[in-house]
């Protein structure tokens, strides 16, 4: 990860256990006038930095040290030399990590925690699959659990609404949630309309290469509209509801998800059959057994 200061002419190590990421002392006679190099230990990845909002770093001094602030604001050591960051509007933290971690609850579940996000438009059965996906992985002694859409706005979300950047933060939170629920070793099946791409793949960059998994509910539009479950389309129809995704707003579909499960020849198949074609995934990749 590349990490520059302003003039910065000699930096000390300012190592943090959990970040694993500080700066390297650059030779005593560069002076560095762009964004300075920090290597990554540990074996962690930009994009865990990426999610833990660590982007911007400036050098500066700290009691007669140098040491380093975070996304532009200060950060400072404690008695052990260990960074505290800020992360969003999150000042003055410190990543603490468990002796217990993912692979040891992995072990004691036997199996791997991921995200399967189910996107596709409204009525296309996103829940549909999901909670059959649920029940058969029960049925195989796995423990799944489902982040549903509308489910979600009846608590964590109830303060959001479907504006462009609403939906949004909506998504941003879902997959801030899926990421907690794959760390704990749980299969976590997150079904919501997610229209565009761009917060689709933030949500993957959250996690670890291969934990997240798109699932493409591919059924055309005029046999979603048919279906209308829930009496939107027809709202939306008549100008009832605006920004509705199909009808006024976008739907973006994934150009290179994991799973497309489509409506073939006329006829689709039933959601017991489309949650068998994850699981069959789910076990060809390896998560179904620790």
């Amino acid at each position: 990860m590349i990490l520059r200061d302003m003039q910065a002419k000699s930096l000390q190590w300012a190592a943090s256990p959990g970040l694993r990421v500080g700066l390297e002392t650059p030779p005593s006679s560069s002076s560095w006038s762009q964004l300075a190099v920090a290597n990554l230990h540990g074996g962690a990845s930009v994009n865990s930095l990426k999610a833990r909002g660590l982007f911007v770093v400036k050098a500066m001094e700290v009691e007669g040290s140098k040491t380093a602030s975070l996304n532009g604001h200060a950060g400072s050591s404690d008695k052990n030399g260990s960074l505290l960051s800020l992360v969003g509007n999150s000042t003055n933290i410190k990543w603490h990590e468990c002796s217990l971690n993912k692979t040891d609850r992995q072990k004691l579940l036997k199996q791997k925690g991921c995200v399967i996000w189910i996107t596709g438009l409204s009525g296309s059965g996103k829940s549909t699959v999901a909670c059959a996906l649920g029940g058969s992985l029960y049925r195989r002694g796995k423990l799944s659990y489902v982040l549903d859409g509308d489910n979600v706005r009846h608590g964590l979300n109830r303060d959001l609404s479907f504006k462009a950047e609403d939906r949004a933060e909506n998504i941003r939170r879902i997959g801030e949630v899926a990421k907690l629920f794959s760390d704990a070793g749980v299969i976590c099946i997150a079904s919501l309309i997610s229209p565009y791409r761009k917060d689709r793949d933030a949500c993957r960059a959250m996690l670890p290469a291969g934990d997240f998994i798109e699932v493409f509910m591919d059924v055309p539009l005029q046999v979603c509209e048919a279906r209308d479950p829930k009496g939107l389309y027809k709202l939306a129809r008549a100008g009832k509801i605006k920004g509705f995704t199909g009808i006024d707003d976008p739907y973006e579909p994934p150009l290179n998800c994991e799973i497309v499960l489509t409506h073939k020849g006329g006829a689709c198949p039933s959601p017991c059959e489309m949650a068998e074609e994850v699981v069959s995934y789910l076990e060809d990749q390896g998560f179904l057994q620790a």
